[in-house]
């Protein structure tokens, strides 16, 4: 079996250093979304002027294919606040030659629970200890985004087309020397929902999202996430993938995807 590397990014100065395990499935080149994704999230986070406030929403830009290459974030607050803020967060090319690659703005909002609302508790799917490990034949390289996460399907199959529920644990950190958070091992899993839930065949088209949008009622807890993931083409090159994300204690949000589709 082939060591991995023990991190997805390796903090270097002012530019982040991706490691294999980010190569997404089109080219080992660049990076799925879902770790820069992760990232941003990150940006966002410390970017915050809330203490002890929670993420209910990110909506992400895909602006171009994210290379494994150094990589720089920045980030910003847009509409400061006491109780709601909208912070941004960036991704581009170290070098500066591609422009924006990933784009952000997330909304947080103050952590505060309200007296007469009941939270709801929509329950999980079954767990991942009822699941079967993913298999991934069709992914060509052998280190690469797909080995960054434990999967286990409890409904549908990953190499299969058709709706999938997956469990899935980070198997290393975010970043080199710091441990991963829930919403990044959220994130870092959510943008896999097209994929897992594929209805075309990967050898005669491409379905790539440019696009990311996650709604959170609340943050997510623990190590094990799930999606329970659906894929709708249209007519005309578009589809649409939703997912219903959970942690061990139930429904945490949903996540979206808009995908741009065409023959290889």
């Amino acid at each position: 079996m082939t060591d991995l590397p023990a991190c997805l990014y390796e903090p270097d100065g002012d530019r982040w250093l991706p490691t294999r395990l980010t190569s997404g499935p089109w080219d080992p080149a660049l990076q799925h979304a879902g770790p820069p994704a992760a990232l941003l999230a990150r940006a966002a986070e410390a970017r915050s002027g809330l203490d002890g406030g929670q993420t209910v929403r990110l909506s992400y830009d895909i602006l171009g294919p994210v290379p494994v290459a150094p990589l720089r974030v920045d980030a910003r607050t847009l509409r400061p606040g006491r109780r709601v803020e909208q912070v941004e967060a960036t991704l581009s090319a170290a070098d500066g030659a591609r422009g924006l690659l990933m784009r952000l703005t997330a909304w947080r909002m103050r952590a505060a629970a309200v007296e007469g609302v009941e939270a709801a508790a929509d329950p999980p799917p079954p767990g991942p200890e009822t699941g079967s490990e993913a298999a991934f034949a069709w992914w060509a390289d052998e280190v690469a985004y797909h080995r960054a996460l434990e999967w286990r399907c409890v409904a549908g199959a990953v190499d299969a087309p058709g709706p999938a529920t997956v469990w899935t644990r980070l198997k290393v950190p975010l970043v080199a020397g710091e441990p991963a958070t829930p919403l990044q091992r959220l994130l870092v899993m959510a943008d896999a929902a097209s994929g897992v839930s594929a209805v075309l065949d990967w050898t005669r088209f491409t379905f790539v999202n440019v696009d990311l949008g996650i709604h959170l009622a609340r943050a997510p807890e623990g190590e094990w996430m799930a999606m329970d993931a659906v894929t709708r083409p249209g007519p005309a090159g578009a589809g649409l993938c939703t997912s219903v994300l959970s942690d061990a204690r139930g429904r945490v949000g949903v996540s979206t995807q808009s995908l741009l589709i065409a023959p290889r």
